[in-house]
């Protein structure tokens, strides 16, 4: 129907809101056929691998059709539907839909059209079918953008027609969101029916994978251990069992699990570190904060936590390291389920044509789910006159970060003024961004620090005439454009390696060979003074 807003009552009505009473028509052999019909089509739905409220709905969409054949309902409903079950019950659900809506002539006519996105046909003639079914979402990516903005324009004048039809969008969340990215008036508007697999807790996942393999019983609690570690609800439980099953029937044996560090071990990592002090200070009190949330339960009212970050410093201040700590950190304390940084920059999100930077940046945002997702040098990314490729990066961006805030963390990174335009310029990331850390420039004496500590862990010893002309080389070109900090004194320390092997080829005494001296210091290739 053309004003959506119409079907606000009902919705009320097809929910069991008391209505008034209609007198009911006498029982004809017609009703008796149907009464066996909504019989058996129920008997199918109970079987089905959905949630409760799933099959709930089924009933009532079903319920309600016949009640239109045989008016007692007068105002129809044009149910568009979204599947999030598996290619079973995702056929199964389809053939009960079909066959009571050609039964109870819910539909203009009976013909079915199955669109894959892997091919998409640009032919159709929407208007000829009645059910349509949308599948292999992801396929999308395949397709020219201008294909998909016509498909959207067809989809979306189909939807405004006074059609008697049933649309059927088939996928997984992550697919769904995607396939509706840049379209969510269509979803909102339209496919609030949504039909999602059950919720399998650890106990069905143990029971359902010991029914297809057979192992011992020290294999299955080590089983029961590994699933309760690693299965979550909102995990894809179709993947998760088959990956499990073909690994155990293969290897004979349980997947080990990643060894959980401990907070203190992560924090000595950190303390470790030279200077950053006021990094340390937020990430101590962003664990403070995190520990208060998941002791207190629902006690106390602390909003979901918006954990997406910005990076402010120079070359070399530490960014990429601490991005490396907070996802252990994050890990550790179960905000994301792997341990896993995925470093990219502007190039691996933004296409080359039209139509390649939202498939390739939600690419990279999928190879980064469960996990942190750190985006270095990404004032890069700032709109400049007619770059709608950037524009689509971001847009993709700032979607995933809304939509999947407790699955992916984003930490935006980059040169501390370069980074201040870009967000100024850009309210959609600021708005979702929870936490901003500076890193400040390391001192001089923080960098000799910094040095010493990749010569110790190599095994040598720095004489102090050594140090005394590292720190002239720094204080002299710590003013340069784009000085590295921790970067330009690691690459002092490799070229000096390189030069002490020369210095003592002829040199046998343990002492002599582990010592670094003044004449081994260099700056060789640096471009520096």
């Amino acid at each position: 129907m053309k004003n959506y807003d119409y079907f606000k009552d009902i919705y009320k009505d097809f929910f069991n809101i008391e209505t008034p009473k209609i007198e009911v028509k006498k029982e004809t052999e017609i009703n008796k056929d149907s009464d066996t019909l909504m019989s058996e089509l129920f008997e199918r739905i109970n079987i089905l691998n959905i949630s409760d409220e799933s099959k709930d709905l089924l009933k009532k969409i079903l319920e309600y059709m016949r009640k239109y054949k045989e008016k007692l309902e007068n105002n129809y409903i044009p149910f568009r539907l979204i599947l999030e079950v598996n290619n079973k019950d995702k056929e199964e659900v389809e053939d009960i839909l079909l066959t009571s809506s050609k039964y109870f002539d819910y539909i203009d006519n009976d013909k079915k059209l199955n669109i894959s996105f892997y091919k998409l046909d640009k032919e159709y003639n929407y208007k000829d079918y009645s059910f349509i079914s949308l599948d292999d979402l992801s396929g999308t990516n395949l397709e020219e953008n201008k294909d998909i903005k016509k498909f959207f324009y067809e989809l979306s004048k189909y939807l405004e027609e006074d059609i008697k039809s049933i649309i059927i969008i088939n996928g997984n969340k992550i697919e769904i969101n995607n396939f509706f990215l840049g379209y969510e008036d269509i979803k909102n508007k339209y496919f609030e029916f949504i039909i999602e697999t059950k919720k399998l807790d650890i106990q069905d996942i143990y029971n359902y994978i010991l029914e297809k393999v057979e192992i011992n019983d020290k294999l299955k609690i080590e089983l029961l251990d590994y699933i309760s570690a690693t299965y979550k609800q909102d995990d894809d439980y179709n993947e998760y069992q088959n990956r499990l099953i073909k690994y155990i029937s293969f290897n004979k044996s349980i997947p080990k699990l990643e060894e959980k560090k401990t907070m203190e071990e992560i924090f000595a990592s950190l303390e470790e570190l030279v200077g950053l002090n006021k990094v340390k200070k937020v990430l101590y009190e962003l664990v403070d904060v995190i520990n208060l949330k998941e002791k207190t339960k629902d006690s106390l009212k602390i909003k979901d936590m918006n954990l997406h970050m910005v990076f402010l410093g120079n070359p070399g201040t530490g960014k990429t390291t601490i991005a490396r700590i907070i996802s252990e950190i994050l890990y550790n304390l179960g905000y994301v389920k792997e341990n896993k940084l995925i470093e990219v920059s502007v190039k691996d999100l933004v296409g080359e044509y039209v139509g390649q930077t939202a498939p390739k940046t939600m690419s990279v945002i999928e190879k980064a789910m469960n996990g942190v997702l750190f985006i270095d040098e990404a004032y890069t990314l700032a709109v400049k006159g007619d770059n709608s490729y950037n524009a689509e990066a971001i847009a993709t961006l700032i979607q995933a970060m809304e939509n999947y805030r407790d699955k992916l963390v984003v930490i935006f990174a980059g040169y501390t003024k370069e980074m201040q335009e870009f967000l100024d310029s850009n309210s959609g990331i600021v708005s979702r961004i929870g936490y901003t850390l500076e890193f400040d420039d390391y001192t001089t004496e923080e960098l000799k620090e910094i040095f010493l500590g990749f010569m110790k862990k190599s095994g040598f010893i720095v004489e102090e005439e050594a140090l005394k002309y590292l720190e002239e080389i720094i204080n002299n070109n710590r003013n340069m454009k784009n000085f590295g900090n921790a970067r330009f004194v690691r690459n002092i320390y490799e070229k000096s390696i390189i030069k002490h092997a020369s210095n003592v080829k002829d040199k046998k005494r343990k002492d002599k060979l582990i010592t670094i001296t003044k004449e081994d210091i260099s700056i060789d290739n640096l471009g520096l003074e």
